[in-house]
């Protein structure tokens, strides 16, 4: 996705406040240290919450289970549970977590392309 190609959305008017504005929940989004890596971790397909913890890496069990639960309370994942011996745990991405893909992979080419130099000036380091 380059900038001619993308296009910006226009909200309905949404109240007296930036609070109100409905661009906020991507922001939101986008802010959660966890949200936007699980869902680059399910996008080949369903994950155990073991797997997934062990391809995230650094992430804790409360936080990774506070986190999907938060997800697919936002119907972001799915949860399937099999009735095995012992039980089976899978999370897949819904459409809507599917569609966050595409900014995901938008967010991976800037930062592949000013990632450097963006962490360089972060660290006070000539360019």
């Amino acid at each position: 996705m380059t900038v001619e190609s993308a296009q910006p959305v226009e909200f309905a008017p949404y109240g007296d406040y930036e609070a109100d504005c409905p661009a906020r929940l991507g922001v939101d989004l986008f802010g959660n240290r966890w949200l936007t890596v699980i869902v680059y971790m399910l996008r080949d397909g369903p994950m155990r919450p073991g797997e997934l913890r062990a391809a995230i890496g650094g992430i804790s069990q409360k936080m990774l289970t506070q986190t999907l639960r938060r997800m697919e309370s936002m119907t972001l994942i799915e949860r399937r549970r099999y009735a095995e011996a012992p039980p089976r745990v899978e999370y897949e991405l819904t459409e809507a977590g599917r569609d966050l893909l595409t900014p995901i992979y938008a967010l991976g080419e800037w930062v592949d392309k000013h990632g450097r130099a963006v962490g360089a000036a972060m660290a006070g380091e000539d360019d």
